[in-house]
């Protein structure tokens, strides 16, 4: 499998909410880049961000708008929504929908597993369409 579609697949399993089979493409070593508060930078940081993610958006979906394929690294740009029906980030359920753009960056080896993440989040949109902040 070309490191596209694994890349692509892994986005399918998030969205059906198969998060073990998303865990089985990453790495045993695997390190996230993006920061993300109380979440530890591994491969089961990530899974357990991911559990967290579909508990609080059960609806959540990722699309994938574009890939560039560097080689070892892809770049894809993606659309995130979902809405907002369980604790998210200390947040209680709102209700709200959200949509926001993201770009992640996945670097793979030989063997064909995902080994590091980089990623951006319009995390202010986010917070922004869950009405963080408003009075």
């Amino acid at each position: 499998m070309s490191h596209e579609a694994t890349l692509r697949r892994m986005y399918d399993l998030i969205n059906a909410g198969d998060i073990d089979a998303v865990s089985r493409i990453m790495a045993d070593d695997f390190l996230e880049n993006e920061e993300i508060p109380g979440i530890p930078p591994t491969k089961d940081g990530v899974t357990d961000f991911f559990r967290m993610m579909r508990r609080a958006f059960p609806d959540l979906t990722m699309t994938v708008e574009d890939v560039v394929d560097g080689g070892d690294k892809l770049v894809a740009r993606a659309r995130l929504t979902g809405t907002h029906e369980g604790e998210f980030m200390g947040m209680s359920a709102t209700g709200r929908a959200v949509n926001v753009q993201l770009i992640d960056i996945m670097r793979f080896a030989a063997d064909g597993l995902v080994h590091e993440h980089w990623g951006i989040t319009d995390q202010m949109a986010m917070m922004e369409q869950l009405g963080a902040g408003a009075s």
